[in-house]
């Protein structure tokens, strides 16, 4: 019964996916989502090291994205899914920020 109610809601349940393009987005980690869009599609982004090239690939808590971001390449641990696209403060709990050779 409970799960069935936060699914009415939209809020992510337990081995839910959320497509790349509307992660990056939702996690304030692209300006839009056509932006993620066009960066999926071009091969820009790696998860958990396999380069994907297509916009609806599957994302899930645990996963790992690599992504270029201006002059740096960031990687970035997938805490949770959400279900919107909230506030810059709770965006920042969907992810980890992953710091490569610290």
């Amino acid at each position: 019964m409970a799960k069935a109610l936060a699914s009415q809601k939209g809020a992510p349940q337990h081995g839910e996916v959320l497509r790349i393009d509307k992660y990056l987005w939702f996690a304030r980690l692209a300006k839009d989502r056509s932006v993620a869009q066009r960066m999926a599609e071009a091969g820009y982004i790696r998860v958990n090291g396999r380069r994907i090239d297509r916009s609806h690939a599957s994302i899930r808590p645990g996963d790992l994205i690599t992504f270029p971001f201006g002059q740096r390449v960031r990687i970035v641990r997938v805490l949770s899914l959400p279900h919107r696209r909230g506030p810059a403060a709770e965006a920042a709990l969907l992810y980890e920020e992953i710091v490569a050779g610290g």
